[in-house]
């Protein structure tokens, strides 16, 4: 009885005997309560999946490497730089250092997709992972993220709406990732003449927008319907489909 309330519990037992399953409850609810502080739980689950995110990119990123290496226009460049730099001529070696072919193969592989990591920059879910877009530094900077966001949206009143300023190449993108409805990571993995695309057909307004989306739209159904396998699933419907019901006797 040394805790408050619990001693609040046994006063009310003596006060009401007959509630005889109250006092039970109340009595395994406090015996069986969890002695663990739940912050610590919260905190522990989040750094759980914060690395699990971490190694999880990683491997996205170490796949990426590894098919580009394997595709020849990358392969080629990244062989070139290496001769031109003279990484490649250091794996020849002889007398006592000489190497087998394999452990030769291998370290030539090795500098070739490290040229590759610090030539190509590689966009999207599969670019290099960073330690400050995992969920644990996300939570401790959203205060951050949430004044910088309120600052650049007042900015961007003051000068688009206020002042009537025309809008530069990165706020024309910016709305224009915003009518696709794309994430800054999906629209920074298209090519740049995409962008460049984009620009000329002034899509920032949205009435040129709509054109393009209805265009986008017509033009792939065209192309679903010249693929064979939509033709198969087309036929396939108005022949069968999923569970038809039929009255025919077997």
């Amino acid at each position: 009885l040394q805790d408050e309330e619990t001693r609040k519990d046994y006063d009310y037992m003596l006060d009401h005997p007959e509630e005889y399953y109250r006092h039970y409850y109340h009595y395994y609810s406090r015996r069986l309560a969890p002695k663990v502080d739940v912050r610590i739980v919260i905190l522990v689950t989040v750094c759980a999946i914060s690395v699990f995110q971490f190694f999880s990119w990683w491997s996205s990123y170490n796949e990426a490497i590894n098919y580009l290496a394997t595709v020849p226009k990358y392969r080629i460049q990244a062989t070139e730089i290496a001769r031109q730099q003279g990484l490649l001529n250091r794996t020849k070696e002889k007398g006592k250092n000489r190497r087998s072919k394999e452990e030769i193969r291998e370290e030539e592989e090795e500098i070739i997709k490290d040229i590759i990591k610090n030539k190509i920059d590689i966009k999207g879910g599969y670019q290099k992972p960073k330690i400050y877009d995992i969920l644990l530094f996300q939570i401790l900077l959203a205060p951050f993220y949430l004044c910088k966001y309120i600052v650049w949206y007042c900015w961007w009143i003051y000068c688009f709406t206020i002042k009537g300023q025309e809008y530069g190449v990165e706020e024309k993108l910016y709305i224009i990732r915003r009518y696709m409805k794309m994430s800054q990571s999906q629209f920074d993995s298209l090519e740049d003449h995409q962008k460049e695309t984009f620009l000329e057909r002034q899509l920032w307004i949205r009435e040129n927008y709509e054109v393009y989306k209805q265009e986008q739209e017509e033009e792939l159904k065209k192309k679903m319907a010249m693929d064979p396998r939509w033709k198969r699933y087309r036929r396939w419907m108005r022949n069968e489909g999923p569970g038809r019901l039929t009255f025919i006797d077997d």
